[in-house]
């Protein structure tokens, strides 16, 4: 038997539901990283650029199937594709959604147990005292990851409250859960650059921010732009198919997409205000590993006044960033398991909780607990054990693939008349811009996607 479809009480609880479902650690490190490997101002110009010409009509798309089908991915491509050319094969795009959100999920929640730890320890003092000795936090945390019991408490702990949340529905658990952790999480943020406004690096900060200099952005600067602009907004994954199922047909598809990419984008402008301003004060040295956030940047907090409560107030904002993500990764597991199995909510995020869970043991003890599964090597000496070997499946093919199936779905399978009703749906007056949409997401779209998976191909670029 179907069971009842969830919907949002409005505009703003998809909005906060669907940016916190974007907002993650890839706003808080991986865009602060490569904004500082690519020289700042004019990366961040060819990303926001970006943002508005590949990004957002992918996500326009990705909200038109959910709405649309009032389904989950696969169910969505199996409804929407009857009677046109492919048939029920664009089902697998479907599949590939759901299969990339158990993946990532299964060592994200493992990272993100991470924060739970780190937040105690910031808040009881064990924290300070390990800062204050040279060496000591490098130490700690190399012998934390390989501590499997440990991993696996911490991902267990973040998986359970990750559950807690989808458990209780759409309304009552995931919107609620949204619009309580992402004002406190903006309020943290915000608070974090007001401090990193009196640091000394602070001026050199926005500079380098703010300072485009087209001379400094490379061939691999602009793709990676490209990339990063598609993947911060949790496209390819069934994420934002899934939370536009529950849409109301009086919300704008169009408003709503907007606000979503324009809070994904502030965040991630202040995250990188409140990285440089410690980098530029404090001329770190600056690595892609996300394990920098857990060794280098406690010792330095603990350097500032207050560094108790800006190293507490930190981990709690990767601590929330986190679980928004992880509520939408579960989500489109279990909306899957609702509708194409008929299982109960309760049932299917009890379930396949628990089977992300078990799976996720696998990175858990990946990263120095067990020899065999620390050693694993399917895509090269790089990427070594579990954890980095499903990281980089995940997204370098399952992410690209699956939004380049969905932007030419969305712009040549699916008849224009019907992508306009729904776009108009809610927004009376799209038919002005909709040819702009359309072109976007028939050509810049696929074409921009489809280089970065050239780039994976041909250049070894990666994007993890």
């Amino acid at each position: 038997m179907a069971q009842p479809r969830g919907q949002w009480s409005g505009r703003l609880g998809f909005i906060l539901a669907a940016a916190g479902s974007a907002v993650g650690l890839g706003n808080l490190w991986k865009f602060p990283y490569i904004t500082y490997e690519n020289q700042g101002g004019a990366f961040v110009l060819v990303y926001i650029a970006a943002i508005a010409l590949v990004g957002l009509p992918i996500m326009f798309a990705e909200i038109i199937l959910g709405r649309r089908s009032q389904l989950s991915p696969v169910g969505a491509f199996r409804k929407l594709a009857a009677g046109r050319p492919g048939g029920s094969g664009w089902c697998a795009v479907g599949y590939l959604g759901v299969a990339a959100g158990f993946i990532i999920l299964s060592y994200y929640s493992v990272v993100a147990g991470w924060t739970l730890r780190y937040t105690w320890m910031a808040l009881s003092g064990e924290l300070g005292r390990l800062a204050a000795e040279p060496g000591a936090l490098d130490t700690f945390f190399g012998g934390y990851v390989a501590d499997g019991g440990a991993q696996l408490l911490g991902n267990g702990l973040f998986m359970a409250t990750t559950v807690a949340a989808v458990f209780f529905g759409v309304k009552s658990g995931i919107e609620r859960v949204a619009t309580f952790l992402m004002p406190i999480l903006m309020v943290i943020l915000l608070s974090l650059a007001v401090y990193a406004a009196t640091t000394p690096g602070f001026g050199a900060a926005i500079s380098f921010l703010f300072r485009p200099n087209f001379g400094e952005l490379t061939s691999h600067g602009l793709l990676e732009a490209v990339g990063h602009a598609f993947f911060t907004l949790s496209l390819g994954m069934g994420a934002i198919v899934t939370y536009g199922s529950y849409m109301g047909k009086e919300t704008s598809i169009p408003v709503s997409g907007l606000a979503i990419a324009a809070l994904d984008t502030i965040i991630a402008i202040l995250a990188c205000i409140v990285m440089f301003s410690i980098i530029f004060t404090f001329d770190l040295d600056v690595t892609k590993s996300a394990g920098i956030l857990f060794t280098t940047l406690p010792a330095v907090f603990f350097q500032l006044s207050g560094g108790g409560l800006l190293a507490a107030s930190f981990y709690i904002l990767v601590a929330f960033a986190a679980l928004t993500s992880t509520i939408s990764l579960l989500e489109v597991v279990s909306s899957f398991s609702i509708d194409e199995l008929g299982w109960s909510r309760h049932r299917a995020t009890l379930t396949m909780g628990a089977a992300i869970f078990l799976f996720g043991i696998l990175n858990a003890l990946s990263l120095g607990a067990n020899d065999a599964l620390t050693s694993l090597n399917v895509f090269g000496d790089t990427h070594l054990g579990v954890f980095n070997n499903l990281d980089y499946l995940a997204s370098n093919w399952l992410l690209p693939v699956g939004g380049l199936l969905i932007a030419i779905f969305t712009g040549w399978i699916l008849s224009p008349r019907d992508t306009l009703a729904e776009m108009e749906t809610g927004h009376p007056g799209s038919r002005s811009w909709f040819p702009g949409w359309l072109a976007l997401i028939r050509f810049v779209s696929p074409l921009a996607v489809g280089a970065i998976i050239f780039s994976i191909i041909f250049l070894g670029m990666e994007y993890q």
